[in-house]
């Protein structure tokens, strides 16, 4: 199996208890992105006991929560090693949302605690991918209400265990949001910075020990 693309589909977890970190990247973003590169690259070369899995995320919030649902349900489920979670932006929103599901423990990277209130600048106009995918995706009011939805099942009191990275320069996202949901959660904040969180790779290390405190 290859670090990239550990299963040849996602319903077929990894045999072993190796971890199994899950990475979910940002809205129009694709596992193409530079902090998941980043990551995957460190993980091969010095941690590569680590499965690592990260899927393409449809931007449509009814896709993605029933693809990401039944992916992570299955891992759960079946696969014998400890899972982690890291989220970047929207990918934050879906690591929450699916650590609160199944209790995982997940790194937050200037995540989008509310998304519904940014999609409304979006509907009506052909939206392409930042990875390039030769396609484009049109969100309409029933995305925005569905997003409404997923947000209102995540509750206020957060059940899963989670570290907050996020930088005070974030150009699209007030992280100050971010810090006052994630109250009573470990916390990194630092002044400057942008919305891609400069400097990522300075923290896989760390959290990976805090995915895998025992591995």
């Amino acid at each position: 199996m290859s670090l990239q693309d550990p299963y040849k589909k996602a319903e077929q977890p990894s045999s072993g208890e190796r971890p199994l970190l899950v990475y979910l990247h940002g809205f129009l973003s694709s596992p193409q992105s530079y902090k998941c590169q980043e990551l995957k690259t460190w993980l091969m070369e010095f941690r590569p006991d680590i499965v690592f899995y990260a899927p393409l995320i449809s931007p449509y919030p009814e896709k993605a929560a029933m693809a990401l649902g039944a992916a992570v349900g299955e891992f759960v489920a079946r696969h014998t090693g400890p899972i982690g979670l890291v989220g970047s932006s929207m990918g934050g929103f879906w690591s929450t949302w699916l650590a609160e599901q199944h209790q995982l423990p997940a790194v937050v990277v200037n995540p989008a605690v509310t998304p519904s209130r940014f999609m409304p600048g979006y509907l009506g106009q052909d939206l392409k991918p930042y990875s390039g995918e030769m396609q484009t995706y049109r969100l309409q009011p029933a995305d925005v209400d569905k997003m409404q939805q997923l947000e209102a099942a995540i509750p206020t009191s957060l059940s899963g265990r989670y570290w907050l990275l996020a930088q005070r320069g974030d150009e699209t996202l007030d992280c100050r949001e971010a810090e006052a949901f994630y109250r009573n959660q470990r916390q990194t904040i630092e002044d400057g910075g942008d919305h891609s969180f400069q400097g990522f790779a300075r923290y896989a290390e760390a959290l990976v020990d805090f995915l895998f405190p025992n591995k």
